[in-house]
């Protein structure tokens, strides 16, 4: 098994990304996200989206959706890249990413319990894979992948200096190539 990016959807991950975290290293963007909400309603971030983003008013939908998909497009590389940042942007796309986005942030995943996935991580013991993650990435924190690797100590665990979380990364691509040519000639 092949992973990048880990993503557990735990609420301290959450919280990290959407409300105070990732704000204090891409304060300029996370501005622009904050603006989509009155201050009033700022302490949940995800929940003031949520009302927007599932509510009858057309125009605040996209608003929000914009807000919300141009943050994350703006954070997913360790560079920028202005035509990801503007395809993030565009209204069907920004739409049916923020929804679907918050839609499961907002329900939590639909997990019984906040943690789960990693709780439940030692249910890879004995499966080969190798773990991918970009160390400054910031939409989920390299802290994630390193509490998976503990949990499941047989993966290959690759941190790559010199990326954040887009998988068109050069530093990604080598490694998930890399993982792809030792498994490739694999038996069963």
């Amino acid at each position: 098994m092949i992973l990048r990016g880990i993503f557990a959807l735990q609420r301290s991950e959450l919280l990290w990304f959407y409300q105070d975290g990732a704000s204090h290293l891409a304060p300029e963007a996370f501005e622009e996200y904050q603006r989509a909400i009155p201050a009033e309603e700022r302490g949940d971030m995800i929940a003031a989206y949520y009302k927007r983003l599932t509510g009858k008013d057309v125009d605040a939908q996209l608003a929000a959706a914009r807000a919300w998909s141009v943050w994350e497009g703006t954070t997913i590389s360790l560079l920028p890249d202005p035509g990801r940042i503007a395809a993030f942007g565009e209204p069907q796309y920004a739409l049916a990413f923020a929804r679907i986005e918050c839609h499961y942030f907002q329900h939590r995943g639909f997990f019984d319990r906040d943690g789960q996935l990693l709780h439940d991580a030692d249910r890879l013991s004995g499966i080969p894979g190798v773990i991918v993650h970009g160390r400054y990435d910031l939409c989920t924190p390299i802290s994630t992948a390193w509490a998976l690797h503990k949990r499941w100590s047989e993966a290959d665990y690759r941190p790559v200096a010199d990326a954040g979380h887009a998988m068109t990364e050069p530093g990604i691509i080598h490694e998930l190539v890399a993982a792809t040519e030792k498994y490739k000639n694999r038996d069963g």
